[in-house]
């Protein structure tokens, strides 16, 4: 190597190095840097919206798969199957030679079916259990004779109504009475897959890069997607779901981060809240594809099958020119810098990876000594104890946390809880997805226009106040019932779709990713429990929205004492995001544009 060209290496290599420990550290002057890629490329146009719209494509596939276990498992009308073959069936006005014929009408709090088999027994069929009667004198269904009852379990087999459900996990399986539980698992599980897909991949994404992950994610959604139609087994069936909820939870975090990365600040708003749209239409293609196909396993296959065209072209994907300059390849960042500009039609070179890295040269020139590399002192590790250095930052983490949590226990509250409202469940289900989209809208609007938090402070106290009008409005008017249910999906849409962009407007640089994280841990603990709550409509019927209710109303009222963020810089210490919602003077406050990035 020559003695000219070493001192060149050497100061290329301390330059990336350098880069790297300024990426770590997000300052604002590194992301006012890569910004002017799209002050030159411009924020939303040609190549960026057909990156977006692929990558939110597959993010349909997220939203089916959190969402398909509602008609997996589905749970038909049932009884204990009788002993012998059955030539007569009584149940109240209803007559029949067979359980097929009677079962659609069956309603258990209404009293047992009555059959007589073809030996002359008769036996009163429960859910589960079966009463023999002996020595019967005629055939009634009300008879005053002495009775021997047997507890029905699955060694007995039970009589399924397959006029609605041909076949569920629940009939194939038998998950019903001592084994109910086991079907009730079913969505917990996954969302504890998904609670883990969330810690293993976000972190993965930042190591191998957003890129390979999403193609590895999205084949992975494909394969255990279809692999889950073909377990026969109960517990190969909750492994299969339970890998499949991580790599869904694994693409759905980080397309996040890869779409916000290839998007300017004038849009970042609205193309962030925009991916959770596509979950909606993922939840909508699931009450259409359980209309149509009532054997779960052909279900399971069309559902993980219908956005399999984007294996075709994922793997064209480029890396994001945040991670290639996070890790110094200047190269690969040239090159995707060249590809932008022809796509956008504008020239190629007119933006050099190297300028991106000019706000940092008086450090290089200051680090740099002859013959040796002195890397920048690393700065103090945070941790999650940071969030609460000081009572303010306390009171606000808990807040956050918070809304968080009741954003997704009221999703799935909400969600999963639409097709016990009554009428038909799949238009539903349909709806509930279908309401998202105008909140979406309404609420990036609301957003920019009235603020942060007097966007979801409203919002949260609307699906409480929703929840309780549900409570008071008599079980005869399914409609206005149902009405309501989708006004609090709509309301709690609007708050769980904002609070990742405030989470980040309301914590400094230093510590923005931790807060998020953290947030998106109680996220995900409001969805293990979301299921278990709407469990408890079985205690009573309108417990769920109860719950949720009350806890919409308290987080909403702490949310209005929340520092608004609209129009501020984003922060980069502790103190200046502890100063947010202070009164100040006019000009206290004010930043150089080149010290913080507003994300309008």
């Amino acid at each position: 190597m020559s003695p000219i060209r070493a001192p060149l290496l050497l100061r290329v290599q301390v330059k990336a190095n350098i880069y790297k420990l300024s990426v770590a550290s997000q300052t604002c002057q590194r992301v006012m840097s890569v910004e002017r890629i799209f002050d030159e490329f411009g924020h939303f146009k040609r190549f960026q919206a057909c990156l977006y719209f692929a990558a939110v494509f597959q993010a349909i596939a997220c939203g089916i798969h959190y969402l398909a276990s509602v008609f997996l498992v589905e749970r038909p009308n049932f009884v204990c199957a009788p002993p012998g073959n059955i030539t007569d069936v009584l149940y109240g006005n209803h007559t029949g030679a067979s359980l097929e014929e009677v079962l659609p009408f069956f309603k258990p709090a209404n009293g047992p079916m009555v059959v007589r088999t073809t030996v002359g027994q008769q036996w009163e069929l429960s859910t589960c259990q079966r009463t023999q009667r002996m020595n019967p004198t005629d055939f009634t269904y009300e008879q005053v004779v002495n009775r021997t009852t047997e507890k029905c379990d699955w060694n007995y087999h039970y009589v399924y109504d397959h006029s609605e459900v041909y076949q569920s996990i629940v009939t194939d399986w038998d998950l019903v009475c001592d084994r109910e539980w086991l079907a009730k698992l079913c969505q917990p599980t996954f969302m504890m897959g998904v609670l883990v897909g969330a810690l293993v991949f976000g972190d993965i994404a930042d190591r191998v890069g957003r890129r390979r992950i999403l193609m590895i994610t999205s084949l992975c959604q494909f394969v255990f997607g279809v692999s889950v139609a073909f377990m026969g087994n109960y517990y190969l069936f909750m492994v299969i779901r339970f890998l499949l909820a991580m790599v869904s939870s694994g693409y759905l975090v980080v397309v996040f981060v890869y779409v916000t990365e290839f998007t300017g600040n004038k849009v970042r708003t609205w193309t962030s809240m925009h991916v959770h749209a596509a979950f909606a239409a993922g939840v909508m293609m699931v009450a259409i594809t359980g209309y149509l196909v009532r054997t779960w396993w052909i279900y399971q296959i069309i559902l993980s099958t219908c956005t399999s065209p984007f294996l075709f072209f994922c793997w064209k994907f480029p890396e994001t020119p945040f991670y290639l300059m996070a890790k110094g390849r200047l190269q690969e960042t040239q090159v995707l810098l060249d590809s932008i500009a022809r796509f956008n039609g504008l020239e190629p070179g007119r933006l050099r990876a190297e300028d991106l890295l000019e706000p940092n040269e008086a450090l290089l020139e200051k680090e740099v000594v002859p013959g040796r590399a002195q890397l920048v002192e690393p700065e103090r590790k945070l941790s999650i104890l940071d969030l609460f250095g000081t009572w303010r930052m306390t009171w606000r983490t808990v807040t956050v946390w918070a809304v968080w949590f009741i954003g997704s226990l009221g999703y799935y509250v909400f969600s999963l809880g639409s097709v016990n409202l009554g009428g038909n469940q799949y238009i539903n289900l349909f709806l509930a997805g279908a309401v998202e989209f105008p909140s979406y809208l309404i609420g990036c609007y609301a957003m920019d226009r009235v603020g942060r938090k007097r966007t979801c402070a409203p919002a949260l106290l609307l699906a409480g106040t929703a929840c309780m009008l549900i409570i008071v409005v008599p079980n005869d008017i399914e409609v206005l019932v149902i009405i309501l249910s989708m006004t609090g999906k709509f309301a709690i849409a609007i708050a769980f779709g904002l609070i990742y962009l405030y989470t980040c407007e309301l914590y400094p640089t230093i510590i923005r990713s931790l807060a998020v994280g953290s947030g998106s841990m109680m996220c995900r603990v409001g969805s293990i429990v979301a299921p278990f709550c709407v469990y408890l409509a079985d205690i009573w019927q309108y417990l769920p929205q109860l719950i949720v209710g009350i806890l919409a109303f308290i987080i909403g009222a702490l949310t209005l004492l929340l520092p608004e963020t609209l129009g501020e810089p984003l922060t980069s210490t502790m103190e200046e995001a502890e100063a947010l919602g202070r009164k100040s003077s006019p000009d206290q406050g004010k930043k150089d544009p080149e010290e913080g990035v507003e994300m309008n």
